[in-house]
């Protein structure tokens, strides 16, 4: 995002910020801790948090600071804050809106991301080099944030300090799907040493992350599956979706089908997430032999022609996200 920005010389975020903490470094890196640190064993600490907004949403006066930060044409800074200042429409009335960005609009998610930027990235990249003890690792997408840390001091740290900077600029952590949990290539084995069990797993862009040691050579992964509720919902968006197809031509179905498995695959496709791709494809095809079977009171269609369908129709699970070495051609 920040590649497509105009910069404007001599004025830092820091600046922009009024006493935020700044950095020289490009806005939009987040780079790693020097190498000079040396890294003490110890299992990984992650905080997954999730931001919602207090009162409305996005405070207009902060984020059109942000705004002429990077864009010095006043013309498109004045047709930003018409766009804030559109409200919305409930019951035919137009409702005026003080904080936060239009509800469904095509701008929304970028002047959004603009806002995390100033208020997240840049803040925990400083504070990543300047009060850190170990490695710290950030991953945003949206807002849906995961930190790891090499230490749990660290970790109480950032949340507690995150807190406070989320509340500055009128954001607010979501108090239940933010949580501090033990995770990492040594979680497995301190935690069964502690007696506690298995490592606690998180969700994140739809996948729940686990954590495992390979059957071959026992060493750790992350084992990342599809989320189950979000594979019963699509489940459920289809079932509905055929009732609603249910007398069109079999080859119009076969193709929409074939389209939703596809996509399906595309993106939920990473390595040891075949079972549920699997069982996607096998529920889609179970519930299009319900539909067509319900089409005729008088006949059902079997399962050797619908086998055949299936086969037909439906694609078969791949890995279409293979890990980095292997996707770069490192490893054969």
């Amino acid at each position: 995002m920040s590649a497509t920005w105009g910069a404007r010389c001599r004025k830092t975020a820091r600046r922009v910020l009024r006493g935020g903490t700044g950095t020289r470094s490009h806005a939009g890196s987040v780079r790693a801790l020097p190498r000079k640190r040396q890294l003490r064993r110890g299992s990984a600490k992650a905080t997954a948090p999730r931001l919602v907004p207090t009162s409305h949403g996005l405070s207009h006066e902060w984020l059109v600071k942000f705004v002429e930060h990077r864009v010095a044409d006043r013309r498109v800074v004045r047709l930003i804050q018409k766009w804030l200042r559109a409200g919305v429409l409930e019951d035919g009335k137009r409702i005026r809106t003080e904080e936060g960005t239009p509800q469904g609009g095509s701008a929304s998610p970028l002047l959004a991301n603009v806002y995390l930027h100033y208020v997240f990235d840049l803040w925990v990249q400083a504070w990543r080099l300047k009060c850190a003890h170990g490695d710290v690792i950030v991953v945003r997408f949206a807002d849906d944030i995961v930190v790891g840390f090499r230490d749990k001091a660290d970790a109480d740290q950032f949340r507690a300090e995150l807190t406070e900077r989320m509340r500055k600029f009128n954001l607010e952590l979501h108090p239940e799907k933010t949580r501090l949990l033990e995770f990492g290539p040594f979680a497995i084995d301190q935690r069964q040493w502690r007696g506690e069990g298995k490592p606690e797993t998180f969700n994140f862009l739809g996948f729940t992350h686990i954590c495992v040691k390979k059957r071959s050579n026992g060493r750790f992964t992350v084992l990342r599956q599809t989320i189950r509720k979000r594979l019963q919902a699509k489940l459920n968006e289809v079932k509905a979706e055929l009732q609603r197809r249910m007398h069109e031509p079999i080859p119009e179905q076969g193709k929409w089908l074939q389209a939703v498995v596809r996509g399906h695959i595309r993106y939920y496709g990473l390595p040891m997430n075949n079972t549920a791709l699997a069982l996607f494809r096998f529920q889609v095809g179970r519930l299009w032999h319900r539909a067509l079977s319900r089409r005729s009171q008088n006949s059902r269609v079997l399962w050797d022609r619908m086998r055949r369908l299936i086969t037909r129709w439906l694609p078969m699970p791949t890995v279409c996200h293979p890990y980095p070495l292997r996707r770069m051609g490192v490893i054969t």
